[in-house]
């Protein structure tokens, strides 16, 4: 199967990426660090594929799109996992331009990407898309607004988008878990330490990924091992 992944270079996305691989699957990869992607690239040759790109810059997504779809054809899986956390504080705290940014990936990006590759995928009739959500786009804490907000907005989104999909297609809003990164130990420092590791994780997000479809179509779902 063909997968593109967002935000691939570190976190989750990195290590379902090994998974993914390591299973023998075709990952189609991009995030913001060149030398992340050049690591990858040097980790793992072609019919792998890993591009710097700016998820917020539509017309970046959409010069990667046609690349990877000329090269790939559409994909089997689209996962949405780019994403940024603010640093935590009150609302009224936090800078305009942090607030922005943090929209500007964690919503504004997934759309992008979805108009870039969701018409092929429509035009063939399959494929499923996996918006990265959140425990905090189902519940909230104080200190993280910014991004409950973003992560709420991903659920409605994903299941809008749910409802626009052709028959055999799916979007689902995957909330990964509480999980051990650099994002939990933003929000957490220290405490992070108590939950398992991303590589932990992808052993069994990864097939959890995989074994969705049609039936999850708009359904809020998680790694269940992993719900804290």
């Amino acid at each position: 199967m063909v997968i593109v992944i967002t935000g691939v270079t570190r976190g989750l996305g990195r290590a379902l990426a090994e998974e993914f691989i390591a299973a023998g699957h075709t990952v189609v990869g991009a995030g913001r660090s060149g030398e992340g992607v050049m690591d990858l690239r040097f980790s793992h040759g072609a019919p792998q594929d890993f591009s710097v790109v700016d998820v917020t810059q539509m017309p970046k997504v959409e010069l990667w799109a046609e690349r990877v779809l000329g090269m790939h054809g559409p994909p089997d899986f689209l996962i949405n996992n780019a994403a940024l956390m603010n640093n935590p504080a009150p609302l009224w705290q936090v800078p305009v331009a942090e607030f922005d940014k943090l929209m500007a990936v964690n919503v504004g990006g997934v759309a992008n990407v979805v108009r870039a590759f969701v018409p092929a995928m429509v035009k063939r009739g399959q494929g499923v898309i996996v918006n990265v959500s959140s425990g905090w786009g189902r519940s909230v804490s104080s200190g993280v607004a910014p991004y409950c907000a973003s992560k709420w907005a991903i659920e409605g989104l994903t299941k809008a988008l749910a409802e626009e999909l052709p028959a055999g297609m799916a979007a689902v809003p995957l909330n990964p878990g509480v999980i051990d990164t650099d994002m939990l130990r933003q929000c957490w420092s220290a405490e992070a330490a108590k939950y398992p590791k991303a590589e932990v994780w992808a052993k069994a997000a990864a097939p959890f990924i995989l074994g969705l479809g049609p039936k999850q179509n708009g359904q809020s779902v998680t790694v269940g091992a992993f719900e804290g």
